[in-house]
């Protein structure tokens, strides 16, 4: 079996970062906050093994790919150009497009805009959600002493300042934090304080563990602390700066669905579904994504699901994939 390459290409003009591995039907992997292309480090050999050419760029603004200075730069429709400039690059017609975190919306809305270049969709944390009535930031919770902290995110230059004072330990404590292994857990984790930041809440309430989970090594760190130590995290971070600007753009595609097959996979630790409304919509996505193939929510599994458990993520992917075999 081949292994995992690396290549830019020119796509949507920008340059964009590929780590690729195998030959056959393509399947792009978009990775979330604050990630890499190296969150799907166990899906591309695994899907290679299995036939498919799989794909993971650096989302823009991350790692080996360009950085954009302006914010208006991170819009949906422009990751979604990203993903489509990726197959024209490479010479296809078609992907299966798969997402997690901040990836997952980009495959969703590739999935919804593009049904012709991507005609299977695979969600990981992040469900599809509909367009909201009511600009998002107007509904995110906040009180006198803390906010939400895609809120806390908004304001260029705070959220960067406070994640570069420290990367490594920011990279170490963000992957604990928020998995299946992590003991102490509460929705109000999710809230920043006013005063002092995220690793301010992070230093009273979350462990920073002497010895790391199974599925995370201190080399695994180490690559991503590596790559924020160059890039910064400004690029990441200008995704949550267009949440309301996306909720503008998508204005013409209120109740539009998802109608490509689509399999949906979360941890039932995992923050994401305990955000406010999803225990009505994730029971309810097939609503939304009328060919939705399955909902997998995986037990004692946080949010890094195809890092938690790899083995689990990369079987599913591959049962669902098989039964695409009409498309390819």
């Amino acid at each position: 079996m081949t292994q995992i390459s690396h290549r830019t290409v020119e796509a949507n003009g920008i340059r964009i970062h590929l780590a690729e591995q195998g030959t056959g039907p393509l399947v792009l992997l978009c990775h979330g906050f604050p990630e890499s292309w190296y969150s799907w480090r166990h899906q591309l050999p695994a899907l290679a093994e299995a036939g498919f050419h799989a794909v993971a760029p650096d989302m823009r603004g991350y790692g080996g790919t360009d950085r954009p200075e302006a914010i208006d730069q991170y819009t949906l429709f422009h990751l979604v150009g990203d993903m489509v400039g990726v197959l024209d690059a490479l010479g296809a017609e078609q992907a299966v497009i798969a997402g997690h975190d901040w990836g997952a919306p980009v495959a969703w809305h590739a999935a919804l805009l593009r049904p012709d270049r991507f005609p299977a969709v695979i969600g990981l944390s992040v469900p599809f959600r509909p367009r909201s009535a009511v600009r998002p930031t107007t509904a995110m919770p906040q009180t006198d002493g803390a906010v939400f902290y895609q809120l806390y995110f908004q304001t260029p230059g705070v959220a960067e300042a406070e994640f570069e004072h420290d990367i490594r330990g920011f990279i170490r404590a963000s992957l604990f934090s928020i998995s299946g292994d992590m003991p102490h857990r509460e929705a109000a984790a999710l809230m920043v304080p006013r005063q002092g930041g995220l690793l301010a809440r992070w230093s009273t309430q979350f462990v920073n563990p002497v010895t790391l989970p199974s599925w995370l090594t201190e080399a695994d760190v180490d690559f991503y602390a590596d790559e924020f130590a160059r890039t910064g995290f400004r690029g990441g971070l200008n995704y949550y700066r267009n949440i309301d600007r996306n909720w503008e753009l998508l204005a013409p595609f209120a109740g539009a669905r998802v109608t490509v097959p689509a399999l949906y996979i979360a941890g039932d630790r995992d923050p994401v579904v305990k955000f406010p409304g999803m225990d009505q919509l994730i029971p309810n996505l097939s609503k939304f994504v009328p060919h939705l193939r399955r909902t997998i929510i995986l037990p004692v599994c946080g949010h890094w699901t195809q890092q938690e458990r790899s083995a689990e993520v990369s079987a599913a992917m591959m049962d669902f994939l098989g039964n695409l075999s009409s498309m390819w």
